[in-house]
């Protein structure tokens, strides 16, 4: 357990600041604001902080940053937070559900910036071996927050950075620590097809851009069975198909729209070459024209080996080296705190969540809850990454 905590529970946090990231979670619960509308979520942060008497400033419009003093001429240790809610109809029943139709935290952001929160509450306490930069970010769900808080400068002299995430397929008390691949790309792909439209009832006449856009559908489905090395996971899922107005008419208008997932650079380059060959293909086979455009998404994120053992000891002295756990498989779901690992060394762990006898309610969904004593375990290891990667700064870059 820490050692620089006076315990009041059986939780890795004192009773005082565990009923505060509670009080603050169901509050930020209650009231979630989507990408880049987090305006309300940031003014509660910066009170909160402020009343620990800490010093924020915004970055980006809705990111929230703090920086705690350390010895000059060292790196600092940064800490991310996202906190952005989904366009999600709430139907938990909470006491705190969502009060703003068809918005929800429905992916736990909520609960990880309560958790940066106890953190600050914790490590404002200090001494502390470097610099350490607390970041709150919005926009994750757009994976547009990052960068516009790297434009804004908040990896200015960031040696570390680390953060997590809130995970149900865990229990409550586990911390999933991986090193390498954690995360995939999340590029988007939409294609366009045009044919001529035409009556039902006298099809050689037409250009049917339903029977193209079908075929096309079950085209794209070879690449990743037939193309890719099985042994590097990739996802191509079209989620859209829009083509047609009237049952008895043929449609000369097709539009599709997918994702394309993958932990390899290589592999991920290989997806939006194949897909855009293979519309080609089957449109001029058709008879169709076709219009391909790519929109680039986040990058894998994949973890750096000294900052994973810097995670994994943080994890190991909260939790006990029995609840410390690998990825169980590969997660193709994506997320932007990858693009800070473009630029500082870093780690991206999971914070178990998962009630005891809960059900299985996926993130994402409007049934989504996470047991709250993961808020504890999740700013007690912030607390130990953020002292253990300062002490390695510190190794590092000795002063005079």
């Amino acid at each position: 357990m820490i050692p620089w905590l006076t315990l009041t529970t059986d939780l890795p946090v004192p009773e005082t600041v565990f009923s505060e990231m509670v009080r603050v979670r169901r509050d930020l619960h209650r009231h979630p604001e989507l990408s880049w509308d987090e305006h309300r979520t940031a003014d509660v942060l910066q009170t909160e902080l402020g009343e620990l008497g800490l010093t924020s400033r915004r970055v980006g419009g809705t990111g929230v940053v703090v920086d705690l003093p350390g010895p000059e001429g060292v790196p600092r240790v940064a800490l991310r937070a996202d906190t952005d809610a989904l366009p999600v109809q709430e139907e938990t029943g909470l006491a705190f559900s969502s009060v703003n139709d068809g918005v929800m935290h429905a992916c736990g952001h909520d609960g990880h910036s309560s958790m940066l929160l106890g953190a600050a509450a914790l490590l404002r306490r200090g001494p502390l071996p470097a610099p350490v930069r607390l970041i709150w970010q919005p926009a994750e769900e757009q994976a547009t927050g990052a960068r516009a808080l790297i434009e804004g400068g908040c990896l200015e002299d960031v040696g570390l950075i680390f953060g997590g995430h809130i995970d149900r397929r865990y229990d409550a008390g586990q911390l999933v620590v991986t090193d390498g691949p954690v995360n995939a790309s999340t590029d988007t792909f939409a294609i366009e097809l045009r044919g001529r439209a035409g009556h039902g009832a006298r099809p050689h006449e037409a250009v049917d851009t339903v029977v193209i856009g079908s075929a096309l559908v079950m085209a794209l489905q070879t690449i990743v069975s037939r193309e890719i090395n099985p042994a590097h996971p990739a996802v191509l899922s079209v989620g859209i198909f829009q083509a047609g107005q009237a049952p008895n008419i043929i449609a000369g208008q097709a539009r599709l729209e997918g994702t394309l997932r993958t932990q390899d650079p290589a592999v991920r380059e290989q997806l939006r070459q194949a897909v855009v060959r293979i519309a080609e293909s089957v449109g001029a086979q058709q008879g169709a024209r076709v219009s391909v455009s790519l929109t680039e998404g986040t990058p894998p994120l994949k973890n750096a080996p000294g900052p994973t053992s810097i995670a994994r000891s943080a994890a190991v002295e909260i939790v006990g080296l029995d609840r410390v756990v690998p990825l169980a498989c590969a997660n193709m779901g994506g997320d932007d705190f990858a693009f800070f690992l473009r630029h500082v060394p870093g780690c991206y762990i999971r914070f178990g969540a998962r009630p005891p006898g809960g059900e299985d309610c996926p993130a994402h969904s409007g049934r989504f809850d996470f047991d709250e004593t993961a808020l504890a375990t999740g700013a007690a290891w912030f607390v130990a990454v953020a002292r253990r990667g300062a002490e390695a700064l510190a190794a590092q870059h000795p002063g005079p």
